[in-house]
């Protein structure tokens, strides 16, 4: 009897806790109430709030907003539309009309959408007193992009509409919104978008607004985005551009005490107000589809090319780690290194100095003797080649070479630095040895780098052996700077080794007769490199690295200039005046600076196309 009492006791007690539970739930709690975007007593108005804004390193406006107009759609609510006035209103075929209206019903009948979007204000004038006549349709203001300077799009990106699979991901969106869609736009896009704010509005029965829905409860305001300082110096960038007219490539400069990317150019480019307004889409079209100059292709992030003689630097770096030379190995070079079964098989050279040479020498003359000679003997330290492949892997690897920086730069790609694993694929049953590989000791090969690798690279060997991962957000409002872009990333080299190997570097430009002696600035100590890279698609593509000043390194700097010959006619040059042009705010070389302004590969290119053409 007891245990029946307490039994009916239990479920006594907890069916009161649920009654009161429900009761509070309903009547005396409202944050379960508020409305759903479906229904048809309450009407959901959106806030939009202003986009952030984008400035450079030195506080000069690249991004700013504008007013837009779009008119807005609710389908249910359309009642006896004049098409053909409707449509001579608009400027629109009765065709684009019903595919528009199509869209939005499918949408949804009742929650408002994107009718026609970016009316510019001429066109909102004209307009907003007319809209009355047409129920369903009414007129929102929002903002859109402007771009006071016309650079580096690349690195801004773009918003565009969101997509269907942008809204499944995140609710957040509705159709018809902004959504950064690349570059800073995207990587950021929830700083610089904001928090749109909401508005709900009761209707009566007769569909007629008498007011807030529950005196404005459950409304929100908007909050604006949030301002952003790029690392980006955009004198520079404009400099680098001008001086990559009429060539294809990209150019990538970094400040090596802190990993801040001072310049991100990529040639061909476009004017980034192109992105902007109702001609956005058919702009895009246009750019997209264009696969000879490829403008919306990021070269700096996204192009993968053999570094060549580059390079070198780091099979020098990693023979010294492992001991087999010193900076007074010598080999002596006839104009070609010789390997294979019975030395068949040779690597040319332009060296050809017939005496034997040291590394500072091998350096500043780029001789690939020397070099094909210390990556051998790295990889025949070891007693099968898999195992000295995989020691020379993680020195490379160490660099930021091979793999995806980890940066906020919204695109990428990895380049290639092979192992032992990647060669037993390619040769079956591990039939290998290091003279099947021997090309990558001078860049060639197997080996691909990104534009950003290497002056990573190159920043990375003037700072003796560390670098702080590249990034392109240097404040924002509020926020700090994420941690993994101030912590330094050590390389797998003794800090002892890398003074001999910038001494050379530092010959490659002050020796007169290093590779790259024609672009010695005056006053400012350069350590750069010189590179070829064998093209199969034309001329060989023109490399150069570089870093300066020599023991206070303020800039490194990587340039690929694609079908520039070599490396001292264009990259040099170019790579060089940037130099001159960040550290002294001018430059006193004007000639070279009006060549490489006027200088066209133009018919280079245009022997590229004829041969697509042709096929």
């Amino acid at each position: 009897m007891k245990r029946f009492n307490l039994l009916s006791f239990s479920v006594i007690f907890i069916s009161i806790i649920y009654i009161v539970r429900i009761f509070y739930l309903q009547i005396l709690d409202n944050s379960y109430n508020i409305p759903t975007l479906n229904n048809s007593a309450v009407k959901v108005v959106y806030d939009y709030p202003e986009r952030g804004y984008i400035y450079d390193r030195n506080g000069i406006l690249l991004v700013a907003n504008q007013a837009s107009y779009d008119i807005m759609i609710i389908p249910n609510e359309v009642k006896h539309l004049d098409t053909i006035e409707f449509c001579d209103l608009l400027k629109i075929s009765k065709e684009d009309l019903i595919k528009k209206t199509e869209k939005a019903i499918k949408y949804s009948t009742r929650i408002p959408s994107i009718f026609l979007p970016q009316l510019s204000k001429n066109d909102y004038a004209f307009l907003q007193e007319k809209m009355y006549k047409y129920k369903g349709f009414y007129i929102q203001k929002r903002s859109i992009r402007e771009y006071p300077v016309k650079s580096a799009p690349n690195v801004l990106g773009y918003i565009s509409e969101v997509n269907e699979g942008s809204i499944a991901k995140n609710p957040y969106y509705q159709i018809g919104e902004l959504i950064g869609t690349a570059g800073i736009e995207k990587t950021y896009e929830k700083i610089l978008r904001g928090t749109k704010g909401v508005k709900f509005i009761q209707r009566n029965r007769f569909n007629k607004e008498i007011g807030s829905f529950k005196n404005g409860a459950f409304d929100t305001l908007p909050v604006p985005g949030k301002d952003i300082t790029l690392t980006i110096d955009s004198k520079l960038q404009q400099y680098g551009e001008a001086l990559m007219a009429n060539k294809r490539g990209g150019i990538v400069a970094i400040e090596p005490s802190s990993g801040e990317i001072l310049a991100l150019i990529s040639m061909p480019t476009y004017d980034p107000n192109l992105m902007v307004g109702r001609e956005r889409s058919a702009n895009f079209t246009k750019l997209y589809l264009d696969s000879i100059s490829r403008p919306l292709l990021d070269r700096g992030l996204q192009a993968q090319y053999p570094p060549g003689s580059p390079f070198k630097v780091i099979s020098a770096l990693v023979a010294l780690q492992e001991n087999v030379i010193t900076p007074h190995t010598t080999t002596t070079c006839f104009g070609g290194y010789r390997y294979g079964s019975g030395a068949k098989s040779i690597m040319n050279c332009h060296c050809e100095t017939g005496y034997p040479i040291e590394l500072n020498t091998a350096i500043y003359r780029s001789c690939n003797s020397y070099f094909a000679n210390a990556y051998r003997k790295v990889i025949e330290k070891y007693k099968k080649p898999y195992d000295g492949m995989n020691v020379w892997n993680k020195h490379v690897e160490s660099f930021g070479l091979g793999n995806y920086l980890n940066n906020d730069l919204s695109v990428g790609q990895k380049g290639n630095i092979p192992d032992g694993d990647y060669y037993n694929k390619v040769y079956p049953n591990g039939r290998w040895r290091s003279t099947a590989t021997i090309s990558n000791a001078i860049g060639q090969g197997e080996v691909l780098t990104t534009p950003i690798q290497l002056a990573n690279m190159t920043a990375t060997v003037s700072n003796r052996g560390f670098y702080f991962t590249p990034h392109i957000a240097k404040h924002i409002e509020g926020i700090p700077l994420d941690k993994k872009f101030t912590i330094p990333n050590y390389t797998t080299i003794d800090k002892k080794y890398f003074e001999p190997v910038i001494e050379g570097l530092f010959n490659v430009v002050d020796n007169p007769r290093g590779t790259a002696h024609w672009s010695k600035v005056e006053g400012i100590d350069i350590c750069g490199k010189t590179g070829t890279a064998e093209n199969p698609h034309g001329q060989d593509h023109s490399i150069f690295i570089a870093f300066a000043p020599k023991d206070d390194p303020k800039i490194a700097i990587a340039v690929f200039v694609e079908n520039g010959y070599w490396g001292s006619r264009w990259a040099g040059p170019i790579a060089t005046l940037m130099i001159e042009k960040y550290l002294n705010g001018k430059t006193n070389r004007p000639l070279v600076e009006e060549r490489m302004f006027n200088g066209s590969i133009q018919e280079e290119y245009n022997k590229q196309i004829q041969g697509k053409l042709k096929h």
